[in-house]
């Protein structure tokens, strides 16, 4: 709604490049989810599994202008680490005969931006972020650096997503840097939360999302959205609901705030 209320195009990625994350069925899942709420994508949807060769080239180009290093860290050493900014162990290491991740050299820059609903964000990168992994030990190209190729690919001007990503923001603007690509516009919406304080997701075990009642769960997420929808607004169809959603849309509501009780 946030999109086309703006006059944006909508577009669908399929972040799939984690193979064996990736359950039977899942895809299918998602599509149906989303037609049965009446979220229609524009053009056909993008599968990051269909550009591992782009990933692999953009790698090899970091490679070559000495912004990477091998990490032979085992997960056991990491987790281990008093600090979750990675100590730079490998940085000087003798090249050996095992598996080895890729990190990124960081530096000891600002990196800062404006979220449209978060205000502006400043983080001093090499104390806060470190030298961070862009391909993992299994030879899989890691999230940050699969959607900054991912944004360039598609032409993404404006990224929208939960508060939970913003400290992804400044790795991907990092990247972005480091390969003279231009940052999109971000903002970073409110998660729902359980009792707990958690994340509704599936790592916490929660229900998936029905399409037995799709008009229910829309007007519910206008509500828990701050977008006052009016009580009779309940009874009318998928359409009908995401056309007054589209036409009333307000950000200003979710300014600053974090979470969203559920």
């Amino acid at each position: 709604m946030h999109a086309r209320a703006n006059r944006g195009q909508w577009l669908l990625r399929i972040d799939d490049v984690d193979s064996p994350r990736v359950a039977v069925g899942a895809t299918e899942s998602i599509f149906n989810t989303l037609l049965a709420h009446g979220l229609l994508w524009d053009g056909e949807a993008d599968f990051q599994s269909q550009h591992l060769e782009q990933y692999q080239k953009v790698i090899d180009i970091l490679s070559s202008k000495g912004l990477v290093y091998p990490c032979y860290c085992s997960r056991k050493t990491l987790s281990s680490a008093n600090s979750v900014v990675y100590s730079g162990t490998c940085f000087h290491a003798k090249p050996q005969n095992t598996p080895a991740s890729l990190r990124i050299k960081s530096a000891p820059v600002e990196i800062g931006f404006k979220d449209e609903l978060q205000g502006y964000q400043s983080y001093q990168f090499a104390k806060q972020h470190g030298d961070f992994i862009i391909k993992r030990k299994d030879h899989i190209t890691a999230y940050q650096l699969a959607v900054v190729i991912d944004d360039l690919r598609q032409n993404i001007t404006h990224v929208v997503r939960g508060y939970d990503l913003l400290d992804s923001t400044p790795k991907q603007i990092f990247l972005q840097n480091s390969l003279n690509y231009r940052s999109p516009h971000y903002c970073h919406f409110p998660v729902i939360i359980d009792q707990y304080g958690h994340k509704l997701s599936k790592q916490k075990c929660a229900q998936a999302v029905s399409a037995e009642k799709p008009e229910n769960n829309l007007f519910l997420l206008l509500q828990l959205l701050r977008q006052n929808p009016p009580k009779q607004l309940k009874k009318s169809s998928v359409k009908e609901i995401i056309n007054w959603g589209i036409e009333h849309w307000q950000s200003e509501p979710l300014k600053n705030i974090h979470t969203i009780n559920n």
